[in-house]
């Protein structure tokens, strides 16, 4: 998934507000960004596939370091350890653990069987919601526009940044996400690694704007 690790994040924040957006959209994509510096660094494996599924072209071939449920549990006890370090709460350290875990769920529920439960020799687990370009846009897009609803209803914008900052965001990951079946796939795995490494620029920009927003008063 891509919004649908955004919507997460968005909702995240809608729920705990004394923490920046930036924050969440770095726990739900987590395991996305490291996944690009394993790829480059040879200790995990993708094929680029055309028709792999109806979704997109890739073929997970080894990811267990950055996709796997342990891995992903202990990627999610290290940000709400960071987290921690950083004067958050345990309640708000514990929601980065989940929020950090629910990567696994969303791509367990999307991708092909190809995730693993632990490095090393593993059952391969995968929901295939990407065979069906359909039911990928319908599900994802509903989580997205939720998401998207959570967080406008808790926030307002304090400054133009914080409306076009926000919107722009948006528009350019829906844009990104529901184009993918109609774009050409990447030339090579080191391509596509260097291409996905801009997960990291996604999260500033969603800080950027959600430093220009405040809090709505709850009543």
């Amino acid at each position: 998934m891509f919004v649908g690790h955004t919507a997460i994040a968005l909702a995240a924040r809608s729920r705990a507000p004394g923490l920046s957006l930036q924050w969440w959209m770095a726990a739900a994509f987590g395991l996305d960004l490291l996944w690009p510096i394993f790829l480059l660094l040879g200790l995990e494996r993708v094929s680029i596939v055309p028709g792999a599924t109806a979704f997109n072209p890739l073929v997970f071939e080894h990811y267990p370091w950055s996709h796997s449920l342990l891995m992903a549990c202990v990627w999610g006890l290290c940000g709400a350890g960071v987290a921690r370090w950083r004067g958050a709460s345990r309640g708000i350290a514990a929601l980065i653990a989940v929020v950090v875990l629910s990567h696994w769920v969303l791509d367990w529920a999307s991708h092909a069987p190809d995730m693993p439960l632990w490095p090393g020799p593993s059952p391969l687990l995968g929901l295939g919601l990407w065979f069906s370009i359909p039911a990928t846009l319908i599900v994802e897009g509903a989580m997205f526009l939720c998401g998207i609803a959570l967080y406008v209803r808790s926030t307002r914008a304090v400054d133009r940044i914080g409306s076009i900052a926000l919107w722009a965001f948006l528009i350019l990951s829906a844009a990104m996400w529901a184009s993918g079946p109609w774009s050409p796939p990447p030339p090579s795995a080191d391509a596509l690694a260097w291409f996905a490494l801009g997960a990291y620029l996604l999260v500033a920009w969603a800080g950027w704007a959600d430093r220009h927003r405040t809090g709505t008063a709850r009543g």
